[in-house]
């Protein structure tokens, strides 16, 4: 099993910034691509940035490129998701997710991840 932990939201105007955190502990050596994913209040949960194992590949929806950045540390075991340029309709709940498995590359794929944080608030006024 893999636990995964979010920190980072909170509320912010639009137009700053914002950092998430993943924190990842327990078996993280039997889990590869690791993604973020967010939900709005009455939404479904949808992809935002996905990474592979060594950080080499990246993949964002289109809404996101440009303005988030996703990075790992695996010495630290902890997913990142930069968020500059902020808008109000980026305000949700954002979730790490964690694929099982050895996998090169990544994915958009919700159902492909095995492993979710509780997930962090982002908040964006306008």
């Amino acid at each position: 099993q893999v636990q995964l932990v979010e920190s980072g939201g909170g509320l912010v105007q639009a137009g700053g910034s914002l950092r998430l955190s993943c924190a990842a502990s327990g078996r993280t050596g039997s889990s590869s691509v690791m993604g973020w994913f967010r939900q709005a209040p009455g939404k479904e949960r949808e992809f935002v940035a996905a990474i592979s194992r060594s950080g080499d590949s990246t993949g964002y929806a289109d809404s996101q490129q440009g303005r988030f950045t996703i990075s790992r540390d695996n010495a630290k075991n902890t997913l990142y998701l930069q968020m500059a340029s902020l808008k109000p309709e980026d305000t949700a709940v954002y979730y790490c997710a964690a694929r099982k498995g050895m996998y090169s590359g990544w994915t958009k794929f919700l159902a492909n991840y095995d492993y979710w944080g509780q997930g962090t608030q982002v908040t964006v006024s306008s």
